[in-house]
């Protein structure tokens, strides 16, 4: 296929990062990805670069790194951030609390108000003491008998975009992208690797790519591909199960308690809101991770015990992934550090490999400098400053006004607000779209804001190869309706823009509306599952699928 200065491995966020930071600094970089870009941990987090409070007892560094890395995302991608205030409510009243309680309530303001020597770092608002009647003014679904509550600052964002951002940018500074491409093994010369051997998923074609280095940032991938090369990546996978409500249930963030302790979450998030998460041992295939009942169960249960209205909310689906922790034996799940580590595989024969494992979305941009500077030294390139906390992503170089946009293209504009927050400044060339040709102005999604056009300039500009890759590009078929309205025109269109058969649209869009069945597959009861049943008997009847 070719040689290059760098392989990367894996489109998550360590990798697309990685790549772009390298193809920045002028080496030939390939990316070879397994699926679609951030379809592992990178895309099953919970939407947020946050500043990690719950680490700052055991890794400070963690919560100082992703805070100031948190600052300089939304430097380089302002479009894709929203600020998201949490509230931390104490859970009995001052005039009942005993001693303890007392204490309990003290630590707590002195923790969080420790957390605001961060919040500068990622233009977070310092945290407010909130007395009861405050806590219940701005949330008055909360369950009677709170004391008050503190708060904090966090920042929302759409992980799939961030990856897909990363990949482009990597791509648009000479890097070379494949998704839905394996690498299988590595090329070996000596006690060096030399490259890889890869298989396209889609068409069947093999390969070799040569590369004096090759970075492995496959996720929980990671242990598989260097077992199948006779090497070692020490990882302590974590199984993390999020749900989405059918709407933004509360106005704030809101920290929870589980029933066994663990700390949780429900947050409002764009249209929806998340419940999470799970944090549990897994050693199994990480391409056979569903969410079950039980964990649905657990995370519903953890929210209700503050907000005991949820359940009248809809769970329209399940998500998960599996954090790629560093290894620790003996402590529990959500105790384990999330430092990162950057592996050397030279001792075991592998010189040129380099894994990593842990960290955290929220320092991504930091651990990809950190492996970039190293690639540099070991090719013995001169050395380049980094400039991925300067450059803009794509979208983000310029400011977009929503309602001149509207008005200049003749779009609603709260389609255009969400084609803004997806694309930013480039939402107007999705727009041109729409001048050239009035059909693709046509609504497809309206949870989403979805049209034609935006399916035509994915599949025309970011790197789509599926049709299900468009549920992360611009979230096709992840709203409430499970597809109903827009899977079908959508793989159609795409169809077009690809070059698909009719079979090849039928298969793409079966493929795409089992994801769907099952990420909902455990949340579903009830009304749901006749729904359920209308929604399949749509796409098998009139779609004849």
């Amino acid at each position: 296929m070719g040689s290059y200065d760098v392989i990367v491995l894996g489109g998550g966020v360590n990798g697309t990062g990685t790549a772009r930071d390298l193809a920045q600094r002028g080496l030939s970089v390939l990316l070879l990805e397994k699926a679609d870009l951030a379809c592992g941990a990178s895309g099953a987090n919970s939407g947020m670069i946050h500043g990690g409070i719950r680490y700052m007892l055991s890794d400070r560094h963690v919560t100082a790194l992703a805070a100031r890395d948190s600052g300089y995302i939304q430097r380089i991608a302002p479009h894709l951030l929203f600020r998201i205030p949490f509230l931390m409510p104490f859970t009995s009243r001052r005039e009942q609390a005993t001693l303890v309680e007392r204490a309990t309530w003290y630590a707590t303001e002195v923790y969080v108000g420790t957390y605001d020597q961060y919040q500068p770092l990622k233009r977070g608002k310092p945290s407010t003491r909130l007395s009861a009647d405050e806590l219940y003014r701005l949330e008055p679904a909360l369950r009677p008998g709170l004391s008050g509550a503190v708060t904090f600052d966090e920042w929302g964002i759409d992980a799939h975009r961030l990856c897909v951002l990363n990949a482009l940018s990597a791509r648009a500074h000479g890097a070379e992208l494949r998704t839905w491409t394996e690498a299988r093994d590595l090329l070996r010369e000596g006690g060096r690797v030399a490259g890889v051997r890869f298989r396209d998923a889609l068409t069947g074609e093999t390969g070799e790519a040569r590369a004096p280095v090759v970075f492995n940032a496959t996720g929980a991938w990671s242990p598989r591909l260097a077992r199948r090369n006779g090497l070692a990546v020490p990882m302590r996978p974590g199984k993390g199960v999020h749900l989405t409500l059918d709407r933004r249930f509360s106005n704030y963030g809101i920290t929870c308690t589980a029933v066994d302790g663990r700390q949780m979450f429900l947050m409002p998030h764009e249209n929806d809101s998340i419940v999470g998460t799970t944090d549990d041992d897994y050693y199994g295939d990480p391409d056979d991770l569903e969410a079950t009942q039980d964990e649905v169960e657990y995370l519903l249960e953890g929210v209700e015990a503050l907000l005991p209205g949820v359940r009248r909310a809809r769970v329209t689906r399940a998500w998960w992934g599996l954090r790629t922790t560093l290894h620790e034996y003996g402590k529990n799940e959500d105790a384990l550090s999330r430092e990162h580590a950057i592996l050397d595989h030279a001792a075991e024969g592998a010189d040129g490999l380099l894994s990593i494992v842990g960290g955290k979305l929220a320092s991504y941009r930091a651990q990809s400098q950190e492996v970039a500077d190293l690639v540099v030294r070991r090719l013995g390139r001169a050395a380049r400053p980094c400039r991925t906390h300067e450059e803009p992503l794509p979208g983000g170089e310029a400011a977009a006004d929503v309602e001149a946009l509207a008005a200049a293209h003749g779009v609603a504009a709260p389609l255009v607000a969400r084609l803004v927050y997806r694309h930013g400044a480039l939402a107007e060339e999705v727009l041109r779209l729409v001048d050239d040709d009035p059909r693709l102005g046509l609504v497809l999604c309206r949870d989403e804001g979805l049209t034609a056009a935006e399916v035509v300039y994915c599949c025309r500009h970011e790197q789509v190869r599926r049709l299900q890759d468009l549920r992360r590009r611009c979230r096709l078929a992840v709203g409430a309706c499970g597809g109903l309205d827009c899977a079908r025109t959508a793989a159609q269109v795409a169809g077009r823009e690809l070059g698909w058969s009719a079979e090849q649209v039928r298969a793409e869009l079966a493929d795409l509306l089992e994801l769907g069945w099952r990420e909902r597959r455990a949340v579903l009861d009830g009304h749901q599952l006749a729904q359920e049943e209308l929604l399949r008997g749509a796409h098998t009847g009139v779609g004849r699928l």
